[in-house]
């Protein structure tokens, strides 16, 4: 299910000057450390960061603090598709089980930081 617009909102608070969200992965954590936890987790990209929100333990998309923002050049992965438990996504030490719908945003974010993936524009005067 897409996120509401109530939920970008919430994670708007916890961008920089100027930043925008370019992409909101929600996750429930399977490990964070490899320790055994489940907390509810929102992968917020950026053109600058990729900020992990911890979010509160009653509401799984509702962000109570920033866990930690890593530097745009960060993968996001690996992706496990093929898991018994559905997609993980592991990132900064934590391994989350993500919906199926989000894989397409997972592989659109680590396209993005890639050298010469994306061709060039064909009508850039547009």
């Amino acid at each position: 299910m897409p996120l509401s617009s109530k939920v970008r909102d919430r994670c708007r608070m916890y961008l920089g000057t100027g930043e925008r969200i370019q992409y909101l992965i929600p996750g429930m954590s399977i490990s964070i450390n490899r320790m055994r936890m489940h907390v509810g987790f929102l992968v917020m990209v950026t053109d600058r960061h990729v900020t992990i929100l911890a979010c509160s333990r009653w509401r799984r998309n509702r962000p109570t603090q920033i866990w930690e923002r890593l530097p745009r050049a960060t993968e996001l992965g690996p992706l496990e598709v093929e898991s018994s438990l559905g997609p993980v996504l592991s990132v900064g030490g934590i391994e989350l089980e993500i919906d199926e719908e989000y894989i397409a945003a997972v592989r659109a974010a680590n396209l993005e930081i890639a050298e010469g993936a994306l061709p060039e524009d064909p009508l850039p005067d547009l």
